[in-house]
């Protein structure tokens, strides 16, 4: 026989996750909780001692390139359309200021 969600049980989960519920929506939602634990308990029935688990239901597979080392841009190629630098670096507006604490 599956576990019955009752009311109370779903007073308990409504106190805890900070939920104010009223009478219709606990009784609503413990028929519906009770439902979904009735199905899984159904499903629990079917024989998947021969079904590998998967992750997804479609055939899906990675499309990466492969990690092939190129060459990479200088610093003078990099900076080349910066608004402004400071010798090799990229000079950005200061964000916080000095009461900030961080």
């Amino acid at each position: 026989m599956a576990v019955k969600i009752d009311e109370q049980q779903v007073r308990r989960v409504a106190l805890l996750s900070r939920l104010e519920l009223s009478d219709a929506e606990i009784v609503q939602f413990s028929t519906q909780l009770s439902a979904i634990v009735d199905y899984i308990e159904k499903l629990n029935e079917l024989k998947t001692d021969h079904v590998a688990p998967l992750a997804h239901c479609l055939p899906v597979h990675n499309v990466l390139r492969q990690d092939i080392p190129r060459p990479s841009l200088t610093n003078d190629q990099a900076l080349a359309n910066a608004p402004e630098r400071y010798d090799e670096y990229f000079k950005v507006p200061k964000i916080l200021d000095d009461g900030s604490g961080a």
